[in-house]
């Protein structure tokens, strides 16, 4: 019997979730959190569990949860968005199901875990490339912008500036949260409050991304990160 543990902030996240772990055999429930750090106290220690983990949540990201957990569980993210692939590859996920989330793919994802599978990372490359696009909070609304459309973002104290060919789009997300969903193959960060899409760069000049006629500064700590990108 595989006693599973599920985290998701969305209740009927965590109830269809609970539902689909009953009617599968040899599967087991052992707790479900709707708040990341009251379940990270509870996997102190654990083993010998299965992890149904979302992505997006407001105290910690699945992200975040996962590096502290540091792969001692095998975990099944689970999320509306499909750019947090690789990241959760990166991680050594068993599978990376989409909401909203059919049975038939759900017990896909468990016949892995029971056959001690991982995917590698070339699927994580693969999902990363078929997501053009990502949806941002706005002020009223989630907006999508399309990889193609940005040239860089600009962090502007409690607002990120999405810069495009039609304008800018202003959300409340943070730096560290586009830096996390972007993919990395598309955009680099060149400084605490830059991050730029690398197929939008003309040219590099001594501290300086030259996109166009903006000139972005690369800051000290994130040169290296940047030029090894670049040249790599």
């Amino acid at each position: 019997m595989l006693r599973c543990v599920i985290v998701d902030d969305e209740p009927l996240a965590i109830q269809l979730l609970s539902d689909y772990v009953r009617k599968t055999p040899d599967l087991e429930l052992a707790e479900a959190f709707s708040n990341p750090i009251e379940a990270l106290q509870y996997l102190q220690g654990q083993t010998d569990l299965l992890l149904f983990l979302d992505v997006q949540m407001p105290e910690l990201t699945g992200i975040q949860v996962m590096k502290i957990l540091n792969q001692r569980l095998p975990v099944i993210l689970t999320t509306a968005y499909e750019q947090y692939a690789l990241q959760g590859y990166e991680h050594n996920v068993v599978d990376y199901l989409m909401k909203p989330i059919s049975y038939d793919r759900f017990y896909q994802a468990v016949q892995k875990v029971e056959a001690g599978e991982r995917n590698p990372a070339s699927e994580a490359q693969e999902a990363e490339a078929s997501a053009s696009y990502l949806f941002v909070k706005t002020e009223y609304r989630l907006q999508r912008v399309d990889y193609a459309d940005i040239a860089y973002l600009e962090g502007q104290g409690d607002y990120v500036a999405i810069h495009t060919p039609t304008g800018r789009i202003m959300t409340l997300e943070n730096m560290k949260h586009f830096e996390e969903v972007l993919p990395t193959a598309l955009f680099v960060r060149t400084h605490r409050s830059y991050i730029v899409s690398i197929p939008k760069i003309d040219y590099i000049e001594r501290n300086r991304v030259v996109i166009g006629k903006e000139r972005l500064p690369i800051s000290e700590g994130y040169r290296k990160s940047v030029m090894g990108r670049l040249k790599g």
